[in-house]
């Protein structure tokens, strides 16, 4: 994995001095929070409905046990013992003090981390397919061009104030673990006819209050032509987007406005202008990356433990049977550690917990960790003689949930809980679904399911590509709780469609239950999956189910 040089030392420690200065001036009351507001933000300090928060910045997902340890620290000396995993591959603080900021920050910087650009209008932390580097169905891993595009990124004058926000998102294979569709720039890494190794380019998706899947910019863009092509593509939005209404600042309301063909013009244009002034420069940046990257060496040696182990162990074997997914390598697996424990909160790591997945990537992951955007730890280099030791320290720290996949591996936002933009409750939602089809013990037999809970339009909780979506609004005062059904956020990504009237918090978990029992009633068969059977039989049955009063009626 990529490690400071020298000029990131310097970058990231200036930064923290200066904004060490900017605290210390808003704590002598120099600054009002109006004026402080745009340095916080610049070094992804929020403040929420209780505290500030501190976003920091885990590009592509990826960090070694050194920098996960440290996270534990930070949650211990500067927090509540906790932190909280986002859907973005970032860690949030939810109760620093202000003064502690600057220390945090300084602590970060020790291990090679920070906070900046996870917040303000600004391109944000560059993610990526958690599987990248160690997933078989890769053609190479994306890992290294998201680093160069951290880099790129990274203070670039031109782009520090954007009409809006500005997401991107990479992935190495045809199968998208990284939502790529949904993201305002969209990299797939593809091989042209040739045989050679370019970037799918998509642009203008996003969810929020205006939910849009991305459209094809570029089929095909070579390996030294995709950074001067991203640069002509948010070159191309700052001077065109808006800036009049910030719920139309997006690309994606830029693209829509003026048309596909209309902006692939203005980025070839753009492009034809910039490109001679790299130079090559970024392929020499993108080639000393690359080293960076470079694969672990494998262990070769027996997997008939594992074997046994899974025949002897029920539990154990439950638990590879869902948190397992196949690696590049003979004999490993990629291992997906669940935040969801049953009633806990999706995405809340405690301090110990963190050390724990930190000792078990030194000893038995080639030091390597990754947080996914489906608020998890991964494991993504692990033999398989190593599993069962994993799994038992796993265990000991209520790690060990076997539900990647199902019904109880919610993403949620934090909601109204921490958000001073939520306008309902989203945790507590995700619990009691959590909790009830556990006490069901219905999990395994519904078997992959995604549910995905939002607290606001803004779909911090990905509901638009849930399976099942929800989204919580306020209704004159009270929390109501709207259902989207047979949304996707992979490859075949789709829009969920809102299924009708929305239920009462009381009324939201008995409406989830009932459609889960339903569909189990309608599946041709156990293998057909909730999503599968939405799209072979239409909304028409699901909302049946959900408003049966209604469907009383109809039939009479």
């Amino acid at each position: 994995m990529y490690v400071y040089n020298d000029f990131d030392e310097a970058f990231v420690r200036e930064r923290v001095s200066q904004f060490r200065g900017q605290v210390a001036r808003r704590i002598d009351g120099s600054l009002t929070e109006d004026e402080f507001k745009p340095f916080r933000l610049m070094n992804g300090l929020y403040l929420q409905l209780h505290a500030y928060m501190l976003r920091v910045a885990v590009p592509y997902g990826t960090l070694n046990s050194a920098q996960m340890t440290q996270l534990a620290h930070l949650a211990d000396k500067y927090d509540k013992g906790y932190g909280h995993f986002t859907t973005r591959q970032n860690i949030q603080y939810n109760w620093p003090e202000l003064r502690d900021v600057p220390d945090m920050l300084s602590d970060l910087a020790d291990v090679g981390m920070h906070a900046i650009q996870t917040s303000g209008n600004t391109i944000r932390n560059v993610t990526a397919d958690h599987f990248a580097g160690a997933a078989k169905d890769e053609i190479e891993d994306p890992r290294p061009v998201a680093e160069l595009l951290r880099q790129w990124s990274t203070d670039h004058p031109e782009f520090q104030g954007l009409p809006r926000k500005f997401k991107i998102a990479v992935t190495g294979c045809e199968a998208d673990r990284a939502v790529i569709r949904a993201h305002d720039i969209g990299i797939q890494v593809v091989r042209n006819e040739a045989n050679e190794i370019g970037y799918k380019v998509i642009v203008g998706g996003g969810l929020g209050r205006t939910p849009m899947i991305g459209k094809v910019l570029s089929d095909f863009v070579s390996k030294a032509d995709l950074l001067p092509y991203c640069e002509a593509i948010v070159s191309v939005y700052n001077l065109l987007g808006r800036r009049d209404n910030k719920y139309k600042a997006r690309i994606k309301i830029t693209l829509h406005e003026n048309g596909i063909d209309k902006i692939q013009e203005l980025v070839n244009e753009r492009f034809e202008q910039i490109q001679p002034l790299f130079g090559g420069i970024d392929q020499q940046f993108l080639a000393e990356i690359e080293h960076s990257f470079a694969p672990p060496a494998f262990k070769v040696k027996s997997t008939d433990g594992y074997d046994a182990a899974r025949l002897a162990n029920p539990a154990f074997r439950s638990w590879t049977d869902t948190n397992l997914s196949e690696h590049r390598a003979d004999g490993y697996a990629i291992v997906s550690i669940s935040i969801k424990q049953h009633g806990a909160t999706p995405g809340d790591a405690t301090s110990a917990q963190m050390r724990v997945m930190a000792d078990l990537a030194t000893k038995y992951g080639h030091d390597e960790l990754r947080i996914s955007h489906e608020q998890n730890v991964i494991l993504p280099h692990v033999h398989k003689s190593d599993l069962l030791a994993i799994y038992t320290a796993l265990r000991d720290v209520d790690l060990a949930t076997a539900n990647i996949g199902l019904i109880s591996d919610i993403i949620a936002c934090p909601g109204m809980d921490y958000c001073a933009l939520a306008t309902a409750r989203s945790i507590p939602v995700a619990k009691e679904i959590a909790t009830r089809f556990d006490e069901l013990k219905l999990e395994h037999e519904v078997g992959p399911l995604k549910i995905k809970i939002s607290g606001c339009i803004n779909a911090c909780g990905h509901h638009h590509v849930g399976h099942i979506g929800i989204l919580g609004l306020d209704r004159a005062g009270v929390e109501n709780y709207q259902i989207t059904l047979g949304g996707d956020g992979t490859e075949s990504t789709t829009i969920g469609t809102r299924a009708g009237p929305g239920f009462g918090a009381d009324e939201i978990v008995p409406a989830i239950e009932r459609l889960v029992l339903g569909y189990l009633s309608l599946r041709m068969s156990k293998e057909e999956t909730f999503l599968q059977a939405y799209r072979r039989l239409g909304e028409a049955p699901f909302k049946d189910i959900l408003y049966p009063e209604k469907a009383a009626q109809n039939a009479a």
